[in-house]
């Protein structure tokens, strides 16, 4: 392909290989698709792993989405794909600056449980980072990269699984040089959860959120003409006097109770009343119903700029996602389906699990060394940053993306704890777009530059 004037030959292999356990013993057959420049020097070319989440998602939302040398010809404007929409030469791939490997979570896509393995040796935080710290030092070994810089690229739960599986690699003997976080889920605290009475943390990361997506929809009074300049006076306030108001629970006074109802409304444009009966903690899902309410539309989940019919005005909350309706998840199955069979060679005679959810996170183990708080990767994460002081993050989020908000990813990257010598290793890049960052063409490319970027500074160029 041609990127930016340049021409790149390039490999891609599609395949399963087996994963073993500590006897020697099959366990499970993992399906990975790789591309390699051809004829590049393995000594200073890049190798990143990619991989999505769920926990039950396959990794066809990047390799179909983001920056594989090809991608689905979604539509940039929020709107759903048409049936049979095709795959395109990707004119914001990777490639030209690292070879790739997406990797398919075992019980995923093509990945399946095989000879002594059991869904309890794979469904679980510590029990698939064993599983990708194995596959992804197999894979090193068998194509000669140990001396590659190394990236790993996790979206969604992937951020978890890549905080969880860098300190894991790095304790068994490989560096890595870069981790991309893209719409992070390291710390369940901060997420919709079902939060009990006293527990803020999470209204508190999803407001700056709520006003981008009623900025989008032209809800926020007044319509300021910036949106970034907008999110940081949402979240100062949201860090400021919001969290101190919420803090003081059923205590608070009648006047502070008032100014921070009018300051919510100001911010999202719903009415006073629906904020006070909610006492003044907007839980995103009833959000994505309100917003747009009056009109019988909902917002999307995953990236509030989809709308979509009410299916029952009545509910208080949303019963579907309006992103990730089933003509998007069409679209990826269907082009991958294709792609990998007709163009790459691959064909089995089974369908390709895009998600599996019902499966896989249904018997996925969150429990980590006997705790009972809400998981979270962030004390990994910090660990592999302190013993490895030549790894950095880089963190992408989408303004719009109401299930992993962009302030709370903010807040748990900002509280790891790192010695003040290596806080600039964490640095941040927003997109007006939602959590798949990349089904906004502005967006993918904004990304693309940052990320060209981003790798230099961590390959040490």
């Amino acid at each position: 392909m041609t990127l930016g004037g340049r021409a790149i030959a390039y490999t891609a292999r599609a395949g399963t290989s087996v994963v073993r356990d500590d006897a020697g013993d099959e366990i499970a057959r993992v399906f990975t698709v790789s591309y390699s420049a051809d004829g590049a020097d393995p000594r200073t070319r890049p190798v990143t792993f990619l991989w999505n989440g769920g926990p039950g998602s396959s990794t066809m939302w990047l390799h179909m989405g983001s920056y594989a040398p090809v991608h689905v010809a979604v539509p940039s404007n929020a709107t759903a794909p048409a049936p049979g929409t095709p795959l395109v030469p990707n004119p914001e791939s990777l490639i030209d600056v690292s070879d790739l490997v997406f990797i398919d979570a075992i019980g995923t896509g093509y990945s399946q449980i095989t000879g002594k393995g059991t869904p309890k040796t794979f469904f679980g935080i510590d029990e698939d980072a064993k599983a990708y710290d194995t596959i992804i030092r197999d894979w090193t070994t068998q194509n000669g990269r140990w001396a590659s810089p190394k990236f790993l690229f996790g979206e969604s739960y992937g951020t978890m699984r890549a905080a969880v599986v860098v300190d894991r690699l790095q304790r068994d003997g490989m560096a890595i040089n870069g981790v991309v976080l893209v719409s992070s889920a390291l710390d369940y605290n901060v997420f919709d959860n079902g939060q009990a009475p006293g527990e803020d943390y999470g209204y508190i990361g999803f407001l700056p959120t709520e006003a981008a997506v009623a900025w989008y929809h032209h809800k926020v009074p007044g319509n300021p003409p910036d949106l970034a300049r907008f999110v940081e006076e949402v979240r100062a306030y949201a860090i400021g006097p919001y969290a101190d108001a919420l803090t003081r629970g059923d205590t608070i006074d009648s006047a502070t109770r008032r100014g921070v109802v009018a300051k919510l409304h100001a911010y999202t444009g719903l009415d006073e009343a629906y904020i006070e009966r909610a006492n003044m903690r907007i839980d995103p899902s009833r959000f994505e119903q309100v917003l747009l309410g009056d009109a019988g539309v909902v917002t999307g989940r995953l990236d509030g700029r989809y709308r979509g019919p009410t299916l029952d005005r009545t509910n208080d909350s949303t019963t579907y996602d309006a992103t990730s309706d089933d003509l998007l998840t069409d679209a990826f199955v269907g082009a991958f389906s294709r792609y990998v069979r007709d163009e790459l060679g691959f064909k089995v005679d089974r369908p390709y699990l895009g998600t599996n959810y019902p499966v896989v996170g249904r018997d996925w183990n969150f429990r980590r060394t006997r705790s009972i708080v809400a998981p979270s990767g962030a004390a990994d994460l910090r660990e592999a940053m302190t013993k490895n002081p030549y790894l950095r993050v880089f963190a992408a989020n989408g303004y719009y993306d109401l299930a992993t908000p962009f302030f709370g990813t903010e807040y748990t990257l900002g509280h790891l704890g790192l010695d003040p010598s290596l806080r600039s290793h964490v640095e941040y890049g927003f997109y007006p777009s939602g959590h798949m960052i990349y089904l906004h063409d502005e967006s993918r490319r904004a990304l693309k530059a940052d990320l060209v970027r981003f790798y230099g500074e961590a390959a040490g160029r």
